[in-house]
């Protein structure tokens, strides 16, 4: 018996499962489809060669039984031939549209074949198997495909469900965020004003600490005074005639001097008066009578204005025109020139080394304030001639210390804390030191000259505003701004210095009162701008500190009124003096203290606490 090997038309290098994607798998499908559809139907087998060349009819199939034995082949002849004649099987209408894998090609009007032959046996089956196997491989296929189109179905719906989870956790940490945010803004918030709190604490304590040491160095000074008191009384009432001596003779200097200004303004009165009459004489009676009035009216106005030079315009407060014009008459009524006496200039010479040696250190102005205290306070020299001298040598540290150096800002806090501490003990030294101010700078008045024409502007004029003489010839505008500054800041600086238990006869509320003349009587020029900005810059920071919103206001009419003024003069205002101001405002350095407000202590010495 023999054995036929079968094997599957199949390509060797087929996997029975390929690692394919879902595309690849349907792609491969939808090429598989498109190949069946294309291909004609194919038969299952090719037709044999004893019924290729038969007729063309249709033939059917004839199953034969062989005899078995020679011996046997007569008797059943007949036998033979009933069975011959049997019946046959048509299969004309079988086709096999299942097997794509076939290469044969089949007309449209195929001939019937036979399906059992002896030789294509194996091959039917080889088909059979094939197409079983096909379909298999298609079922498994449309299985597998399933199967992943459901995990795709479960993988998009993972990927959702990730999505929002992502999105929902994104807004969380989005709110966590904003929450943390706030808080730090807070905690920030927070911090600031616990810092700032202590900044401001410390101040405090730092000027509360100076106050006491300058306080308590004056009530130590005030002891020593008063000890020592009782052992200069027999000096004093041996030096009581010498100094009445002295008094008579400084007035009696003083008299001789009045009628000296007498006799000169009668001389002068006198030549006008004979001028008037000779021009009386060659002019009619109605035009006599109206000169003499004109001549009337111009002398009223010059006693009211009490400048000398005609075309020129004051701008100030009546009340300031009043105290300026009684602390001149009581200034006026010691020589200027009583240092160059040899009875008194030893005097001088003793206020003017003091105030030479004073630094803006709290050593240097205790001691320099007891110096002067005990120099004013003595009996050697008349009270009026001492308050003089000390405000002549006070008031013009501005000439011999430079001015445009960094250092005296400082050194003008200094002289502000010596003089509120001669001051409080020598009360009338404060009328001198304003008569002073008054007489160097007219801004600290307030006041303005103003001429209204070219002729007015002689040097007579600006030796009047305070330009000073360099070589006989007069200093130039820039160092006049730069003195009316200094001046200014020597000014505010007194002004705003304050010491607990010490008594402030010139303090901050007559700098209120001289700030707000300022603004309301004198003009926006450069010289009042500079002017503005020194007292600004050294007592803003104690007048903010003091009147809070109604300082705010103050600025607020600067930056509204005084600036714009300014700005609408063009090119005849120097840059600077509106930058200055302008700067003042928007980087508000009114909140910042001043560099020099709290003087420096050395480090040797004596603590009073």
């Amino acid at each position: 018996m023999a054995f036929t090997r079968l094997e599957l038309r199949c390509p060797r290098a087929l996997d029975p499962r390929p690692s394919w994607t879902v595309g690849e798998v349907l792609t491969e499908l939808d090429a598989l489809e498109a190949t069946r559809r294309a291909a004609p139907p194919t038969p299952l087998k090719q037709q044999p060669e004893w019924a290729s060349g038969g007729s063309a009819r249709k033939k059917a199939f004839v199953m034969r039984i062989e005899e078995e034995d020679d011996t046997d082949e007569e008797d059943d002849n007949e036998d033979a031939r009933a069975l011959v004649t049997g019946a046959r099987f048509s299969c004309n209408d079988l086709e096999c549209s299942g097997f794509e894998e076939s290469g044969d090609e089949l007309d449209s009007s195929s001939t019937s074949y036979h399906l059992m032959g002896k030789r294509s046996t194996e091959k039917s089956i080889l088909l059979e198997l094939e197409r079983d196997h096909h379909l298999k491989i298609q079922e498994e296929v449309r299985s597998k495909l399933s199967s992943l189109e459901v995990c795709h179905q479960n993988e998009i719906q993972r990927t959702i469900s990730a999505f929002a989870r992502l999105q929902k956790y994104a807004e969380s940490r989005k709110e966590i965020d904003r929450r943390l945010d706030v808080q730090f803004q807070r905690k920030i918030a927070e911090v600031l004003d616990k810092h700032l709190s202590m900044v401001q604490r410390d101040h405090e304590q730092k000027s509360q600490i100076v106050e006491r040491r300058i306080r308590d160095d004056a009530a130590v000074e005030e002891a020593k005074r008063k000890e020592q008191s009782m052992k200069e009384e027999k000096i004093k009432q041996e030096r009581a005639r010498q100094e009445a001596e002295a008094r008579q003779k400084a007035t009696a200097k003083l008299a001789a001097d009045e009628q000296k200004a007498a006799y000169e303004a009668a001389q002068k009165e006198a030549v006008e008066k004979e001028a008037a009459k000779l021009k009386a004489e060659a002019v009619s009676t109605s035009s006599q009578i109206s000169q003499n009035s004109l001549a009337h009216a111009t002398m009223a106005t010059n006693i009211e204005i009490i400048s000398e030079l005609p075309g020129i315009k004051i701008y100030a407060d009546r009340s300031a025109l009043e105290a300026e014009s009684r602390r001149r008459a009581l200034h006026d009524q010691v020589p200027s020139n009583i240092y160059l006496s040899k009875e008194y200039s030893r005097y001088d010479r003793q206020i003017g080394k003091s105030i030479s040696k004073l630094m803006p250190t709290t050593d240097s102005v205790k001691a320099r304030a007891s110096e002067l205290i005990k120099a004013l306070d003595g009996q050697d020299c008349p009270r009026p001639i001492a308050c003089r001298l000390f405000a002549d040598k006070m008031i013009s540290i501005v000439k011999s210390r430079n001015p445009t150096d960094k250092t005296f800002g400082k050194l003008a806090f200094a002289c502000g804390y010596v003089m509120l501490l001669v001051i409080n003990q020598v009360p009338d030294a404060m009328d001198y030191l304003l008569a002073e101010f008054n007489k160097v700078c007219m801004y600290t008045v307030p006041k303005h000259l103003h001429a209204l024409n070219a002729q007015a502007r002689n040097t007579d004029y600006f030796r009047l505003i305070g330009y000073q003489e360099e070589d006989g010839k007069l200093q130039s505008t820039e160092k006049y701004l730069v003195n009316v500054v200094a001046y200014i800041k020597l000014y505010a600086a007194m002004i705003q210095t304050e010491i607990k238990g010490v008594r402030h006869p010139y303090g901050l509320a007559e700098g209120w009162k001289w700030l707000a003349m300022f603004l309301n009587t004198l003009p926006a020029i450069p010289a009042t701008a500079f002017a503005l900005h020194a007292f600004l810059k050294v007592a803003g920071f104690a007048l903010h500190k003091k009147y809070g919103s109604q300082f705010m206001k103050i600025l607020d009419v600067i930056s509204r009124h005084f600036i714009p003024a300014l700005k609408a003069q063009g090119s005849k205002v120097q840059p600077e003096a509106i930058n200055n101001l302008q700067n003042y405002l928007d980087d508000k350095i009114y909140l910042e203290e001043p560099e020099g407000q709290y003087l420096a202590q050395q480090l040797l010495s004596k603590m009073f606490l």
